[in-house]
């Protein structure tokens, strides 16, 4: 297998570094100095077996001289240069040179991986704040401690305000008052105490509290968010399938409702004829629904639930009723959902639920430190459970999958306002954790 180009050039620096002249490791290889001269100079790909010789010949791994040793070195120096905000030309200032960025790694090996050490170092911190952000949100123990804080704080406050203005107050007053400020203190001291020890006991990657929907999201992706055993003519039933899950409660109730839902599907739309036909219609849900004459929000339910090695490209779901609350969940990477509300406003699924019954294909890129962008079809479907004298309910369905190119504009979104990085978006509900937003607003504020 032919090695990259840069090969060349970490031969050359390896053999100046030890100081052994060309023809030396030439012969060592067996091969003529003036071939060894073409391949240091980027003229010459190099093999397999001559790279382990000349690899051989001056002391070092072959993977050592290999472009695949670089690899996350070169990975995390792109990300480092994609997240740099974009140069000014009045400001004079010069971009990083990206095309360039392996020559840098093979010149000077040292700098390169402190560098995308500490590129690494920055994604896990943005990691720990993303965590810790959704943490604030959603844990019950942190929001119940949080709240009680303030309440003592407000009470000692409040006391401590009365005994400041002095005037006449009764000494048995004065005393209990004291006694408040004591007993209030006391009571702060247990709740930052226990508050700190849970924090001391988080680990990084430390799960959230678990849902109900958390417990039964996790068995479809156990599952490969494909119920084989609900297909075909030895089809087991929902309910049996999922009382071999081990789920109990709210979570057993969530996921026989999507094994019945998935069970409903591939009655409608048996997997070997539904893959050739997505297959055939590049997975577009508007499509496939038109010619099958089914619903568009079944079809999308099931091209996102089909087996991995059908051949087809990776897709996401999310799914929201008419309060705009994620009720199904299927991430992708570089694009994950968030555990309950609070999603980015831009998203096409939301645009889907303004305008039921009509597809809706956007571009979408999610920003990051390194942005990625997605193709995204959205659809909202309506139901009158009830008849006509019921109330009408709505869910949005919106499948994405990632794809450098889109129709139209690109819509500039991201996961949730709060770990957006993105500065000027007219969607804002809340100052970011992360990027230049919070802290204009912060100085604002001042």
């Amino acid at each position: 297998m032919a090695r990259s180009a840069l090969t060349g050039t970490r031969i050359r620096e390896r053999r100046l570094a030890i100081r052994r002249p060309q023809a030396d490791v030439a012969r060592a290889a067996g091969i003529s100095a003036a071939y060894l001269n073409l391949i240091e100079h980027n003229r010459r790909r190099v093999g397999a077996d001559l790279l382990a010789r000349i690899a051989q010949a001056l002391g070092v791994s072959a993977r050592a001289l290999d472009e695949d040793s670089e690899s996350g070195i070169v990975i995390a120096l792109r990300e480092a240069a994609a997240a740099l905000p974009p140069v000014a030309p009045a400001e004079g200032d010069i971009a990083p040179e990206a095309d360039r960025i392996e020559e840098f790694v093979n010149r000077f090996p040292g700098w390169a991986a402190r560098l995308a050490d500490r590129q690494s170092r920055i994604g896990a911190l943005e990691r720990r704040v993303e965590a810790l952000s959704e943490r604030l949100t959603h844990d019950p123990f942190l929001s119940s401690a949080l709240h009680e804080v303030l309440s003592v704080v407000t009470s000692i406050r409040s006391t401590a305000a009365i005994l400041a203005e002095g005037g006449d107050i009764p000494a048995p007053m004065q005393a209990r008052f004291h006694q408040n400020v004591h007993d209030d203190s006391l009571r702060l001291s247990a709740v930052a105490g226990d508050l700190a020890r849970y924090l001391d006991r988080a680990e990084e990657d430390a799960p959230l509290p678990v849902l109900p929907m958390d417990e039964a999201t996790a068995w479809m992706a156990r599952q490969g968010w494909h119920l084989a055993a609900l297909e075909g003519p030895g089809a087991v039933r929902p309910e049996d399938l999922v009382a071999a899950s081990g789920l109990r409660g709210p979570a057993r109730d969530l996921a026989l409702g999507y094994a019945r839902q998935a069970a409903s599907d591939a009655a409608l739309m048996p997997l070997e004829a539904f893959v050739a036909l997505a297959r055939e219609e590049a997975q577009d849900p508007g499509r496939i629904a038109a010619r099958m004459d089914l619903p568009v929000a079944a079809v999308m339910r099931r091209l996102a639930t089909l087996p991995e090695g059908a051949g087809l490209v990776p897709l996401g779901l999310a799914v929201c009723d008419g309060a705009g609350v994620l009720v199904f969940r299927k991430p992708l990477p570089g694009f994950p959902l968030p555990r309950l509300g609070g999603t980015c406003p831009l998203w096409p699924l939301y645009e889907a639920l303004t305008d039921p019954g009509r597809p809706i294909r956007r571009s979408v890129e999610i920003a990051a430190r390194e942005p990625r962008r997605y193709l995204a079809d959205a659809y909202c479907a309506l139901r009158h459970p009830m008849g006509a004298s019921g109330p009408q309910l709505a869910h949005a369905y919106m499948l994405f999958r990632a794809s450098p190119a889109g129709p139209g504009p690109v819509i500039a979104a991201g996961l949730a306002c709060r770990i957006c990085p993105r500065d000027a978006c007219p969607a804002r509900r809340e100052p970011s954790v992360l990027g230049a937003t919070t802290a204009r607003n912060g100085a604002a504020a001042g």
